[in-house]
């Protein structure tokens, strides 16, 4: 059976699962049957079908653990570095004001290190690196109050989405109001 990101498993999950496999690498050089391997270890013969193959094909070594596939992308030296990108400001790299947002630091990512991340996934680079998100403390000086208050009062009201009835609608055919 096959696990979304290793089933997130702990590495002693994965070193454990690693273990059965070898055993079952020993089995294989012993002549035992993929059905003996499968009830000796407590597992699907389909999986020992694919563990025999996979120990044809490259040896001890195609059995063995990959890690952990949420493992960084990029190295602690790429990490420095785009440190020292995002210090240098959004301005440097072509966007129009200082603001340094997901989307902008994917796409420096992708641009620096020829490397894909999800929006998610920069942000939980991000707080692996130790940044964190910001708010401004006060209010912008070009802020108009008087201008979010028209928007409130005529636009808003136009754009909302209109609310859902009380009670819950009829799909009835025989309703009076649909004959």
């Amino acid at each position: 059976m096959r696990y979304a990101q290793g089933g997130g498993l702990t590495d002693a999950g994965r070193a454990a699962r690693e273990r059965v496999r070898l055993q079952a690498v020993e089995r294989f050089e012993g002549g035992q049957k993929n059905r003996e391997i499968a009830a000796t270890l407590r597992v699907s013969e389909r999986s020992v079908e694919r563990w025999r193959r996979q120990w044809r094909e490259r040896g001890k070594a195609g059995v063995l653990s990959k890690g952990s596939p949420g493992r960084p992308r990029l190295s602690e030296a790429q990490i420095a570095r785009l440190e020292r990108e995002l210090e240098r400001g959004p301005l440097v790299h072509g966007w129009a004001d200082q603001r340094w947002t997901l989307a902008r630091i994917k796409t420096l990512i992708g641009r620096q290190f020829h490397v894909s991340y999800t929006v998610e996934g920069t942000w939980l680079l991000l707080k692996r690196c130790g940044w964190s998100w910001q708010q401004p403390a006060r209010r912008a000086i070009e802020r108009d109050d008087a201008a979010v208050e028209v928007w409130k009062k005529e636009t808003w009201p136009r754009v909302r989405a209109p609310r859902r009835r009380g009670t819950a609608g009829s799909s009835s055919r025989t309703k009076p109001g649909n004959r």
